[in-house]
């Protein structure tokens, strides 16, 4: 039984965005999953997704929203989950089978951040850990939380810098996992003429900024007007319920 997780706090995602990642799983695996879903409100979340409580991390009220959140499913212990977990972000559009992200070896995998290539940053939209195999790290977070936000800006660095520190951290093939904004946009003035183009071996695009899926689908235009893209197809056809 594979693990498959997500987590909604906050407003900035609705209620759609777990529904609709619920179906793209379920479309793309065919072995047995469960798909958990850590969140602050249920509300309008469909029946068949496994709804847990939001692991409690206490943060200042004055901090800018970092992501931090994520860090609590290193925990000891993860509700009843066992074994494997891939996490999902919530504006990410699954294109391929899941599977192969099970599959390959490694000990904690993510994605390479596109933006820093030469950094030990990876982008945390999708990454792969053992359950409770990494409490030191949400503890070192816990008791030194001033010290790492201090010296990373948010917490895929954190969590990057400190699997690369235990010698573990891997990334994904980098054409699993493709940028909406970096590698399907067309430069101005062509996102105004041509479709977004759809990364032919990528089995999850990765929605990080603007636009989000449901913007691409309807078409977008930035500050501007130098970053845009046209309605595009191929993500309707894949972000949906």
């Amino acid at each position: 039984m594979e693990n498959i997780i997500c987590m909604k706090w906050g407003t900035k995602y609705g209620a759609n965005y777990v529904n609709i990642l619920a179906r793209m799983v379920r479309r793309n695996m065919t072995r047995p999953y469960r798909f958990v879903c850590f969140t602050d409100n249920s509300g309008g979340l469909q029946p068949d997704i496994d709804v847990r409580p939001l692991p409690e991390l206490e943060l200042a009220s004055h901090l800018p929203e970092r992501g931090w959140n994520k860090l609590t499913v290193l925990g000891e212990k993860l509700a009843d989950l066992e074994g494997l977990a891939l996490f999902l972000d919530l504006d990410v559009v699954i294109l391929d089978s899941l599977e192969p992200f099970f599959e390959m070896p490694g000990e904690f995998r993510i994605i390479r951040d596109w933006d820093f290539p030469g950094k030990i940053i990876g982008n945390s939209s999708v990454f792969r850990f053992e359950i409770g195999k990494h409490a030191d790290v949400l503890e070192h977070f816990l008791t030194h939380g001033e010290e790492v936000r201090a010296t990373h800006r948010n917490e895929q660095a954190y969590l990057s810098h400190a699997m690369h520190a235990k010698g573990i951290l891997e990334y994904w093939p980098d054409d699993w996992c493709r940028s909406f904004k970096r590698h399907c946009m067309r430069p101005f003035p062509l996102g105004y003429v041509l479709p977004a183009i759809k990364p032919p071996d990528a089995k999850i695009v990765i929605f990080h900024g603007n636009p989000n899926p449901d913007t691409a689908i309807n078409g977008y235009v930035g500050k501007c007007g130098f970053r845009s893209v046209r309605p595009t197809q191929w993500v309707a056809d894949a972000w949906r319920e």
